[in-house]
């Protein structure tokens, strides 16, 4: 836990916060329960400032941002987003940070039998957040097709596209899926799924978290100094609690 009155503290001195601000945060859907705990801790340090944030899968917010929506920080679970922004100019390059890790895996209910990644033709419906736009799906798709299972489920209907990983959860937590491909740190929270196996790490790129400062961001001092204390060894405890891997 974070110490009480020690919260980056040496951060915040160093950046003065003499003035009231408010920090808008566009970050993946799931770091919602990690993110939202660290700015309440922080809240609470620095009642001067105030959070906005918006959780939704990393493409849906890349393209908010890219027609003109306003943040300070943005948090993808994927790079290639952080990539498309930066060819837009859209974040401060020199800004651009990993903040942490994730691993995929597969929940089923509790009525559906135990299954194997080469096993998952025996089911009907399988959720998936959308390849195109969610960072979950595109990483179950890259697995999928490396066994060459993604066009076969495809085909045959089996693939059910979630708006974003925490739907996907909630389709199989609910049993309205048989299972869904999820992160590790989404599974963690569900009511009744359970991990059934992570997928293996050789079948898909490494789950990665980069995170950088808009141009608007990069001008304001309180998104300044949080965007500083995400680095910090406290956040990343609060991090690790929920199950994300910090290196």
């Amino acid at each position: 836990m974070f110490r009480s009155v020690a919260f980056c503290f040496l951060l915040l001195l160093s950046h003065s916060l003499a003035l009231a601000g408010e920090v808008r945060i566009s970050a993946a859907a799931s770091l919602t329960d990690a993110l939202t705990e660290i700015t309440e801790i922080y809240g609470r340090q620095q009642a001067q400032v105030g959070f906005v944030r918006n959780f939704a899968s990393s493409g849906t917010l890349a393209k908010q941002l890219s027609a003109g929506a306003p943040a300070d920080i943005f948090i993808s679970a994927d790079p290639k987003w952080i990539d498309f922004l930066r060819g837009q100019k859209l974040v401060a390059t020199d800004s651009i940070q990993v903040l942490t890790h994730n691993q995929l895996v597969f929940v089923t209910g509790p009525e559906v039998p135990a299954v194997s990644l080469e096993e998952l033709p025996k089911l009907e419906r399988i959720a998936i957040g959308s390849p195109d736009s969610v960072p979950a799906g595109q990483y179950a798709r890259q697995a999928l097709s490396a066994l060459g299972l993604f066009d076969s489920l495809l085909a045959a209907g089996k693939l059910v596209y979630a708006k974003d990983v925490r739907q996907a959860l909630m389709y199989a937590d609910r049993g309205e899926a048989d299972g869904a491909f999820v992160y590790r740190t989404d599974a963690l929270l569900a009511r009744n799924a359970a991990i059934r196996f992570v997928v293996p790490a050789d079948l898909y790129p490494e789950v990665t978290y980069p995170m950088a400062l808009t141009p608007a961001g990069a001008q304001n001092p309180e998104a300044v100094a949080f965007f500083d204390c995400l680095q910090s060894a406290e956040a990343r405890a609060v991090l690790s609690k929920h199950g994300f891997v910090v290196k």
